[in-house]
């Protein structure tokens, strides 16, 4: 069953939220909160729906984006605040219970937002997909210069008001994305979810200076990392460094994918996340109790 939800977050900012809850008779089915990415919209999990069969799927449009409220100051992006106090939003408006946060790329960034203002206790587990945990300045050189040479992924002109130009870097850009490209009418349909976000909302949300290797540091409940081995966005030395900044992390790479595993692999990509899910403790160890022995999870 979907339910379509109005959350309102801190600053006014009205957010879409899509809630996906499993056939009834499964009250307790573990929740998984999806973020999408840059520019992107809730439509970008449309092949992570089977999963709702056995879990909750809290699918948001994030501010700036797709069906959700548009705030025209950049303010209303470009800093961690609006983006974490959106996830809290949404977490106790829906009443969601230790949800798995699943973050795709900025949506990954937004999700250590949320971490890094409101910690962890209510989260059981992280899921970080082709995302690192520093973005703008702050990540490491090879991949800042890996990307800078890249013009698909710079992506200028998607901060801009020529519109031809504009087009041209959107499907530029969402070309890659992936390693297995996705079909016309499935591209067509990104390019469409893609053009509802506006340039200067682009540039305010992307261009941003965020470090979040020290909240990395201070999580202890388990991570999951999600990378295609011909990802262009997300270069090999942010995810080492993201695999390296975490206490209790796993990593799974998918050699046939680039950016966006979830779809070019939809089947193993979701095996895998529940199968992460499912190792998780589900509830939170007392003061005195050792860690719940968590189920290996297959490469």
């Amino acid at each position: 069953m979907m339910r379509r939800h109005t959350v309102t977050s801190a600053d006014g900012t009205r957010l879409c939220v899509s809630d996906h809850t499993p056939p009834e008779g499964q009250p307790d089915a573990p929740a998984l909160l999806l973020i999408h990415g840059w520019s992107q919209s809730c439509l970008s999990w449309d092949r992570q729906l089977p999963l709702a069969r056995t879990h909750r799927l809290i699918l948001p449009d994030l501010r700036g984006h797709g069906q959700s409220d548009k705030p025209a100051d950049p303010a209303a992006y470009d800093t961690p605040r609006p983006w974490a106090d959106d996830i809290d939003a949404i977490l106790t408006q829906l009443g969601a219970t230790r949800p798995l946060l699943v973050g795709w790329s900025m949506g990954g960034l937004v999700a250590l937002d949320y971490l890094s203002r409101h910690g962890g206790d209510r989260v059981a587990g992280l899921a970080l997909v082709g995302c690192g945990i520093t973005t703008g300045r702050h990540v490491p050189e090879a991949a800042r210069q890996e990307r800078a040479a890249d013009s698909a992924i710079t992506a200028q002109g998607m901060y801009g008001d020529d519109l031809g130009d504009n087009l041209d870097a959107t499907l530029a850009f969402l070309r890659a994305c992936f390693h297995q490209q996705p079909d016309a009418g499935d591209l067509a349909r990104m390019m469409g979810f893609n053009m509802l976000v506006p340039p200067a909302i682009r540039a305010a949300a992307r261009l941003r200076h965020a470090d979040h290797r020290q909240t990395a540091a201070e999580f202890t409940k388990p991570v999951l990392l999600l990378n295609g081995a011909h990802d262009r966005a997300a270069r090999p030395a942010m995810i080492d460094e993201a695999q390296a900044g975490f206490a209790d992390v796993t990593r799974i790479t998918f050699d046939g994918c680039g950016h966006a595993p979830f779809w070019e692999e939809p089947a193993r990509f979701n095996r895998d996340l529940a199968r992460f899910a499912a190792s998780l403790p589900s509830t939170p160890p007392g003061p005195t109790s050792p860690p719940a022995r968590r189920s290996p999870i297959a490469p």
